[in-house]
């Protein structure tokens, strides 16, 4: 096998990197999800990391790794959110111009949050135009360095210091349940894994209308999927990357979906349960670890509640999806 992109090395030095600017976020349990599992959970829950997300953690550690060149001329991304909102951030904590690629039907919080963070955004219609294409032209006439929202190594490894973090603070685990879109937190995570926890079985998850992940896993051949109808928004990419389809075949274990009904069930539950708020992408781990479709009985378990950013004009509708019959 090649050598994968992303190693713990590079995760150790992303956390060196991050220190003092990402969240160090909670790891949270509940006794009455344990009953429910037969087994000992622990929610790192990023959630609570800065920008609302997980995506903090990889945005950051790539900026920060631009030379002082690439740092004045400034950045473009792109992303329905989450990365979004990282990026402005931590362009502006590092004094990086910043445009961001969104598009027009993403979350009303996470463009308004990306723009109150200082970036440029630019809407698009994912019809009509790709967002990498679109761009890919900015880029190119403005001159500024683009940071792909999963498929770069210095994203994937600050995203792998989420699981790292988890792995320090409660030990060894037997299962690892991390969400996926375009697989950048899902690569990290198991790259960081597989060097801090041997032997942890680590599974990504995504949802049903949008299992390209899952495809390309058990086919080993790359799937795509366009647009995908799921409430998932920070999933409906339209593949997993060149570098992440690599680090996904070699280091996961397994590949699960959830419906769109199981995703708002579950992020109310969390609510409910846990008093956290967690958006409806951020809930998938959860969803899946407490599908009963893995036997989990004895086990150490590991979720990563990827991120909190709820647009809540939204809160009726998926509250009605959850209570909806099975």
């Amino acid at each position: 096998m090649s050598a994968l992109p992303v190693t713990l090395a590079d995760i150790e030095a992303a956390a060196e990197r991050i220190a003092g600017q990402a969240h160090k976020t909670p790891v949270l349990t509940s006794s009455t999800i344990n009953a429910k599992t037969g087994a000992s959970v622990f929610f790192k829950c990023e959630n609570f990391q800065r920008a609302g997300a997980f995506k903090f953690r990889g945005a950051h550690n790539a900026l920060s790794r631009l030379s002082s060149d690439e740092k004045r001329r400034g950045v473009l991304t792109f992303s329905s959110g989450n990365h979004a909102q990282a990026i402005a951030l931590s362009g502006r904590l590092l004094s990086v111009p910043t445009v961001v690629v969104m598009p027009q039907d993403a979350p009303a919080v996470k463009i308004r949050a990306t723009r109150e963070y200082g970036a440029e955004v630019v809407l698009y219609d994912r019809a009509g135009i790709s967002r990498e294409e679109l761009g890919r032209r900015i880029s190119e006439e403005r001159g500024l360095v683009t940071i792909p929202p999963y498929d770069h190594a210095d994203v994937i490894a600050g995203q792998g210091t989420a699981a790292l973090e988890l792995i320090r603070e409660i030990g060894p685990l037997d299962f690892l349940f991390i969400c996926v879109g375009g697989g950048g937190l899902l690569s990290g995570c198991a790259a960081a894994a597989a060097g801090a926890s041997p032997g942890c079985r680590v599974i990504g998850v995504e949802p049903e209308a949008g299992d390209d992940a899952t495809r390309s896993f058990r086919t080993k051949s790359l799937h795509t999927v366009h647009n995908p109808d799921t409430i998932a928004d920070g999933a409906r990419t339209p593949s997993l990357g060149t570098l992440t389809f690599q680090m996904v075949l070699a280091l996961v274990h397994d590949m699960m979906t959830v419906s769109d009904r199981e995703l708002a069930s579950t992020m109310f539950y969390l609510w409910e349960r846990m008093k956290i708020v967690v958006e409806p992408t951020g809930a998938l781990a959860a969803a899946a670890a407490l599908s009963g479709r893995v036997d989990l009985r004895g086990q150490r378990v590991g979720v990563i509640v990827s991120g909190g950013n709820v647009d809540l004009a939204a809160v009726p509708t998926l509250l009605a999806l959850a209570n909806a019959p099975a």
